[in-house]
């Protein structure tokens, strides 16, 4: 069988993932259609790339959006075989035919207010067998006797088969049942992710100063811990629950992204201790302003970790405004496209501090379109 190709489909970030899917369900329930109307998606990518994550953002989306109640089944069909999805057999009560208990993952509410997602993770990675019995899942939402409600959303997941990972090919029939999608690494999108969900500030920086450690994964490779967007979200919660220290969990963040990465963000991190008082600035202080480049991007991240702590407060947003303008113009931009990011619609909130005009008037041509 020739391998399927994933070079004539759409190559999208992860943020734009989630827009397009989000807006395409949304539409069509806010329509009063069943999400059935449209097709089953297929998300393809390379290990870590954030594929899984960006399952649930959408479910939040479609949750925040139209008030319904979501609620994702996360299935690994790794695990399955061609029977498990179609149930037990057992006996109907006149014990002359045979009855096929409903496994679980069928089991779900149709109430009005809920919006199903079945989330079949990893179908890449099943053997064909099992790929043949998502067939109609995917296409015919039934398996058997047993049949997907019809607020019911199917969104399947896995690696390419040139990632090296566990994965077999995908059969055409079931590749013609789905609406491909490429996942693709894009480092400003996952900025804007990581500075909405609170990553670690050391990893924001780091990453915003070497895009190109964002992902590291190379399929020719053997190596078992490297850099990828999942990979970075696990040293942020080490870092955030565990100890800010890099030097005390250097341990745990070379086992996560490699030790060859790892050096070089712990570096990175020993120019925190080199930062003015970021609550100095937005108390309105005027601390001197580093000169080189990567303090500036340590800098940056901290005064945005610190700005989403303190979103709702104008009079210190205004003052760190009123810093940035002393910043290069470029930083200073990167740091008002972060705080654009903070949460949704922020920049609206921006819009009522008189320094933020000022800033949009000297500095704001930079921009390129972002407001």
């Amino acid at each position: 069988m020739k391998e399927l190709k994933t070079s004539n489909i759409p190559q999208l970030s992860a943020e734009k993932t989630v827009e397009t899917l989000t807006n395409a369900f949304v539409t069509v329930i806010k329509n009063g259609l069943s999400p059935k109307v449209l097709p089953s998606v297929m998300l393809w990518g390379a290990p870590g790339i954030g594929k899984s994550q960006a399952v649930r953002q959408i479910a939040e989306n479609i949750s925040l959006e139209t008030g319904k109640k979501t609620k994702v089944t996360d299935v690994r069909l790794l695990l399955f075989n061609p029977i498990d999805l179609r149930g037990i057999p057992t006996a109907n009560a006149e014990k002359t035919l045979a009855v096929w208990l409903k496994p679980k993952i069928f089991d779900m509410d149709e109430s009005e207010n809920v919006i199903n997602i079945l989330f079949l993770d990893e179908i890449s990675a099943a053997p064909q067998s099992v790929q043949a019995a998502a067939y109609q899942i995917t296409l015919d939402r039934v398996i058997g006797e047993h049949k997907l409600p019809d607020n019911c959303i199917v969104i399947a997941a896995g690696n390419r088969v040139t990632d090296r990972s566990v994965a077999f090919k995908m059969p055409k029939a079931l590749a013609n049942r789905l609406c491909h999608i490429e996942v693709e690494k894009n480092s400003s999108a996952w900025i804007n992710w990581a500075v909405k969900n609170g990553i670690n500030e050391r990893v924001l920086g780091f990453l915003s100063f070497r895009v190109d450690y964002l992902s590291c994964f190379d399929a020719s490779s053997d190596d078992l811990a490297f850099a990828t967007p999942r990979a970075w979200e696990m040293v942020s919660n080490v870092l955030n629950q565990v100890d800010s220290d890099v030097e005390k969990v250097y341990p745990l963040v070379a086992g996560l992204i490699g030790t060859g990465t790892a050096i070089e963000f712990r570096a990175f991190c020993k120019i925190f201790d080199q930062l003015p008082k970021v609550k100095d600035i937005f108390d309105g202080k005027t601390p001197p302003l580093p000169t080189k480049v990567d303090v500036l991007y340590a800098l940056i991240s901290s005064m945005t970790a610190y700005a989403r702590e303190h979103k709702s407060e104008k009079i210190k947003l205004a003052n760190s405004i009123r810093y940035a303008l002393l910043m290069p113009s470029d930083f200073s931009t990167l740091l008002m496209k972060n705080y654009m990011a903070i949460e949704k619609d922020f920049k609206e909130k921006l819009v009522t501090i008189p320094e933020f005009f000022e800033w949009l008037r000297t500095k704001g041509k930079l921009l390129n379109g972002a407001i």
